[in-house]
């Protein structure tokens, strides 16, 4: 005969509360396990005779609730095997934040039990009556020994429960303070609706984990954000503003836009976070990438007005192409270090290639014409370099380079700007060589130049003129101060 565990609940901790099936079964029955007997009515239960044991000690045996839910678990389906059909009781609604009977019904069908599930009051029916809280206003159930602030949303009612003590309480605030400033108000939510232990205190965020006001009947609620510096930090808000600026009465130079005449500013927008990045200015960084992110915005909107593709498509195809290429994080493969990684990374490319229906003609596919010329140079020469095609060290590039040079000193004016491409193209050669990226190393050396050519000016300006006042040999010595300036600052 199968053995059955009844699971029942015991409300949220009044008497009252539980349902006349379920005073029945624990007055009744026999071999009944409570999860604790920290719980109201559990002390009323014993006074009407009610016996029973309890996991109370696992609790005190174990250093993490993970561990505690496990030996809850096989206990009671191992007595189920040797004893046959028992109860098993636990706080509010046997459904609501109870991972003991998670677990039981996940383990007790491959053991030939049956799980039977009998309500009780859930502690959120007082709880949202003490705060005067209409729940479909929108709710998020959190659970505070295992909260990610990736879970929080600040435009809910958010409730976090089983915060036992103060070391839960403090990885709860620091889990709320990535979304929330360290004053906003909280609620610490102590045995709602039991008469006589009932308890609601409102503090700042910052003052959540200062004192030992928690018990195992203790919850924190949060109210829904209103201010817009929260929910301007909010993607959803970020994407509802980028929809609203494409609406028929939104902006109409947004409304215009089209994956083509966009197509200059993504490009702009990444050379102006370059800047910032080698400026080494954090907030310009952040500034610009903000930037580049309403570029990415703009085309997911225009691709889904049109039915094309929206930002899930984006990420979603995002997602699947870096599990795809880290089969090192994502799977079972070894990889020693990041050469490897970038190899395994082109390996998977090529395979995906190999599938598409556009497969590739050449090696040197892949690169789009669009590309600036010099990072256009630099990807095709990579892409030959993996077939073979490279010069054995740096070397021989050196030599091409000084045949490009005096290629292009005697080349006719016609011939110049031929001789030109083939001059800078080996440059880029030489600077992969030697691993350096000839863009950034270029626009490196415009900074370079621009702060140099300032002091000249500033010179200038000092001996009251103008740069084009003075001859070329004064502004030369200038120039060579404003470098010793530099190398010694």
């Amino acid at each position: 005969m199968t053995a059955t565990i009844t699971v029942v609940g015991l409300g949220p901790g009044r008497e009252e509360n539980l349902s006349l099936g379920t005073y029945r079964l624990l007055t009744g029955g026999s071999r009944i396990w409570m999860r604790t007997e920290k719980h109201p009515v559990v002390q009323w239960l014993k006074r009407e005779g009610v016996d029973f044991e309890t996991f109370d000690a696992f609790y005190e045996k174990h250093t993490d609730f993970p561990a505690v839910y496990r030996e809850i678990t096989d206990t009671l389906l191992a007595e189920a095997e040797r004893g046959g059909d028992l109860i098993y009781a636990v706080p509010g609604h046997p459904s609501v934040a109870e991972e003991t009977v998670r677990r039981l019904l996940v383990d007790a069908g491959e053991r030939g039990i049956d799980v039977q599930i009998q309500g009780g009051g859930s502690f959120l029916d007082p709880l949202f009556a003490s705060l005067g809280v209409d729940p479909i206003e929108g709710f998020l159930l959190l659970d505070g020994t295992g909260l990610d602030s990736a879970q929080i949303d600040p435009r809910y009612h958010l409730v976090i429960a089983q915060v036992y003590d103060r070391m839960v309480a403090s990885e709860v605030k620091l889990s709320l303070m990535e979304v929330f400033p360290d004053d906003y108000p909280v609620t610490v939510m102590t045995a709602a609706g039991v008469p006589g232990q009932e308890r609601t205190e409102s503090l700042p965020l910052y003052e959540l984990d200062r004192e030992e006001r928690f018990t195992d009947l203790s919850s924190v609620y949060v109210s829904p954000a209103k201010e817009d510096r929260l929910l301007r930090r909010r993607f959803e808000t970020l994407k509802a503003i980028i929809a609203r600026l494409r609406a028929p009465d939104g902006c109409p130079w947004d409304r215009k836009q089209t994956h083509n005449t966009l197509r200059p500013y993504l490009l702009e927008e990444s050379y102006e976070f370059l800047e910032a990045v080698a400026e080494g200015d954090p907030e310009a960084m952040a500034d610009e990438l903000g930037d580049v992110l309403l570029q990415v915005l703009l085309h997911s909107q225009i691709g889904k007005e049109q039915g094309e593709f929206d930002i899930s498509d984006v990420i979603g195809h995002l997602s699947d192409k870096l599990i795809r290429r880290h089969p090192h994080v994502f799977g079972e493969e070894v990889i020693k270090n990041a050469a490897e990684v970038a190899q395994k990374w082109e390996e998977v490319k090529q395979r995906e290639r190999k599938r598409d229906s556009r497969e590739a003609d050449s090696l040197l596919d892949g690169v789009p014409s669009e590309f600036p010329a010099l990072l256009r140079s630099h990807k095709l020469q990579k892409k030959a370099a993996k077939a073979g095609f490279d010069w054995e060290n740096p070397d021989g590039a050196r030599r091409k380079l000084q045949e490009e040079l005096g290629e292009l000193f005697a080349a006719s004016r016609e011939e110049r700007e031929g001789e030109m491409g083939d001059l800078l193209f080996s440059a880029v050669n030489l600077a992969r060589l030697f691993d350096v990226d000839p863009e950034q190393a270029l626009l490196a050396a415009c900074r370079k130049f621009t702060r140099r050519f300032r002091g000249v000016e500033e010179s200038a300006r000092k001996a009251g003129g103008q740069v084009q006042d003075f001859p070329l040999e004064q502004l030369d010595r200038w120039w060579e101060e404003a470098k010793r300036e530099e190398a010694e600052g």
